[in-house]
């Protein structure tokens, strides 16, 4: 792994766009891949399928094509569920060297691995494929992102003792109020370094309750609530980045803020951060806005903006503004559209009962 690693990684699971996921707002994105890298970060992460796999393609247009290929790193991921036999992990990930436009890939990552693909990857001989790109120099480093219980984690990384890294879903939330602490802890035991995704729970975290804000702005009154939630993640022992999924670029200038002079966090903050989290209401469903769940969904409904309309209506009480924002979901996909197929459930990395869900957000809004 590079020992020089900023702390700081850019996502660009969530570019800003236009209208739709798949007109990705280039020049917007320009701007904040050129300020990132002048800040002295270098770190960008996609996936095979971001923004309807448009995310690496956007890329290419806005890093790739316009600065040396020695001044970034590029992660991305191959998509296990797309993978049936051994002969769709060359083609899928040429297609990704094509879309990138580059002739190698910094970090290389099994995309979501729980028990039922890492199965796949031993079927399709994965890990092997890992190595193989990784020793004809296509991959400088090779690992995987996880989304399972503790129990599957720890039998990958036994099986698998090669993998040079492990991306886990780390944030304050999840590690004191879930089990995100158990995975972490496992990295740390088999001497894997880590990268870490949804470190603001999908922006959840960047947007407390007015009581639970209240706490750490008190101690802290010029920094937004992202960055306690970044502080906290990049300041644990064996991370080696934390990715920021950026939508704009005010949300560039405020991570660089964060981390241009890192503060770790110290005892007494930590301790605040455990008090907000009693004074305040945690989302109501815990969607990170990953949009796995879009990927299969035969109606197109707009899942994570209901979660996200749900979640602003069960913090705020406010039903005349979250009626406002629920209408702004363009007729068709709303959740009293959805047909309980439950297709979308098995994609969630949160494991989150989807259709019950909307099915609660439908009454709200009906």
């Amino acid at each position: 792994m590079d020992k020089d690693m900023p702390k700081l990684g850019f996502g660009a699971m969530r570019l800003p766009y236009k209208g739709s996921e798949s007109n990705i707002d280039l020049d917007h994105v320009k701007k904040m891949v050129d300020l990132f890298l002048d800040s002295g970060f270098k770190y960008f992460d996609t996936a095979y399928v971001y923004h309807n796999g448009k995310s690496e393609i956007a890329l290419k247009d806005t890093l790739v094509k316009r600065h040396p290929r020695g001044s970034y790193w590029i992660a991305t991921k191959m998509p296990m569920w797309s993978v049936r036999k051994a002969e769709d992990l060359d083609r899928i990930f040429n297609d990704q060297l094509k879309k990138l436009g580059v002739d190698y890939i910094d970090y290389y990552l099994l995309h979501a691995m729980d028990s039922g693909r890492e199965d796949t990857a031993i079927k399709t001989k994965a890990y092997e494929f890992a190595e193989r790109i990784k020793r004809e120099g296509k991959a400088r480093f090779v690992g995987f992102s996880f989304h399972d219980s503790a129990d599957v984690l720890e039998r990958i990384l036994k099986d698998h003792p090669r993998v040079d890294f492990v991306q886990l879903q780390i944030n304050y939330s999840d590690v004191k109020e879930g089990s995100a602490g158990k995975l972490y802890d496992l990295a740390i035991k088999h001497n894997k370094p880590i990268i870490i995704m949804e470190p603001v729970k999908g922006g959840s975290l960047a947007k407390l309750d007015k009581d639970a804000e209240a706490v750490l702005k008190a101690a802290r009154p010029n920094d937004s609530m992202a960055s306690w939630a970044l502080r906290y993640c990049a300041s644990l022992a064996g991370v080696y980045t934390t990715l920021s999924g950026m939508s704009n670029l005010q949300q560039v200038e405020d991570n660089i803020k964060t981390f241009k002079n890192f503060e770790p966090l110290t005892k007494a903050e930590e301790e605040l951060i455990d008090r907000a989290l009693r004074a305040g209401k945690g989302p109501a469903v815990p969607c990170t806005a990953c949009r796995y769940c879009l990927e299969t969904c035969p109606k197109d409904i707009a899942i994570p903006d209901v979660f996200a309309v749900y979640n602003q209506f069960k913090r705020s009480d406010d039903r005349e503004a979250a009626v406002s924002a629920y209408e702004a979901i363009p007729e068709g996909r709303r959740a009293w559209d959805c047909i309980t197929c439950g297709a979308c459930v098995e994609h969630c990395p949160q494991g989150i009962k989807i259709p019950e869900e909307l099915a609660e957000a439908a009454k709200i809004f009906a």
